[in-house]
């Protein structure tokens, strides 16, 4: 046996030059925190959010972060404030920034967060302000698409998987045909959700029974690998997170349900709100969510602000 290490690869067989893997390996921190950000309106919100502070501090180079303060901070939050931005607008762009930071502190890049014990505002109380449907309106909105046609059949499908599963609009988007599937005998959904965390969620028989319609009208069933919702003009190709938002709203105002800010987010509030409603685990809630947090699930549960349960209608003379 040759008393020397074995090459892994041969050296004809590398797919990057030498060039690539120098520059690669100069690739600075802040560069590296970005292309780990997996969500894409993740990484949309923290790329407007750091533009507005290095322009705040007039930054040019994002190396230049590396020299920020705590008084930095202070002063861009003070500016946010007098810009009368929301609370959560607030938080989101601090935490954007405390992301970074935290990052480069792992690379030895800074020694120290400048965002840390920065306070930011305070919620608005336990209850979140994404617009939630009552029972009559959800019914009312999963029973508006015409059933005689093929967009009808596909949107009461997909209305139904909003409001029986409580996914998000990119959920949904990304769901396959394939992704319906059994564990233990009992029909789910595999609903690939943030930080390309999978989770399974049994299949409500409503939704089965509408999916089993649409997909039959579709005749793309067996196809495992093909979107599950469809363009009914684009076949093969999965609907978009526009179209969903669009579709929804073409059908809340065909209901007549006026509600402002109602889109795909309030059809997930109203799934989460009328769970916990009829008594469902809270824990469980959170899991069915694909929340990391079970303090952001509990932003869905209103029960403690019901009319009928005020000690109003307890009052008796």
């Amino acid at each position: 046996m040759p008393n020397r290490l074995t090459p892994i690869a041969r050296a004809d067989s590398r797919q990057l030059t030498a060039a690539e893997f120098y520059q690669l390996g100069n690739v600075p921190p802040e560069a590296e925190w970005f292309a780990n950000l997996d969500n894409p309106r993740t990484r949309r919100a923290y790329q407007i959010d750091l533009r507005d502070f290095m322009t705040f501090t007039g930054i040019a180079q994002v190396d230049e972060l590396r020299t920020v303060t705590r008084a930095h901070v202070l002063a861009w939050r003070k500016r946010l404030e007098a810009r009368q931005l929301s609370g959560a607008t607030i938080r989101r762009k601090l935490a954007a920034l405390s992301s970074l930071f935290d990052y480069l502190c792992e690379r030895n890049a800074v020694l120290l967060n400048p965002v840390a014990g920065v306070k930011r505002p305070r919620g608005n109380g336990n209850e979140g302000k994404t617009p939630a449907l009552g029972d009559y309106q959800a019914r009312a909105l999963l029973d508006a698409p015409d059933p005689d046609t093929l967009k009808g059949e596909r949107d009461r499908a997909m209305l139904a998987v909003l409001l029986y599963h409580g996914l998000r609009r990119e959920e949904l988007c990304l769901l396959k045909v394939r992704d319906i599937h059994d564990r233990r005998g009992v029909p789910h959904l595999r609903i690939h959700g943030k930080g390309n965390k999978v989770r399974h969620v049994p299949l409500h028989p409503a939704s089965a029974e509408r999916l089993h319609m649409y997909l039959e009208a579709a005749g793309h069933s067996s196809v495992a690998h093909a979107p599950l919702f469809q363009p009914v003009r684009h076949t093969d190709r999965p609907m978009t997170g526009d179209g969903v938002y669009k579709c929804v709203r073409n059908y809340a105002a065909h209901t007549g349900i006026a509600i402002d800010g109602l889109g795909v987010h309030g059809l997930r509030a109203t799934a989460a709100t009328n769970a916990l409603e009829h008594e469902a685990d809270i824990a469980r809630v959170q899991h069915w969510l694909g929340h990391a947090n079970i303090s952001t699930t509990r932003l869905y549960d209103r029960r403690q602000h019901r009319s009928e349960d005020s000690p109003t209608f307890k009052v008796s003379y």
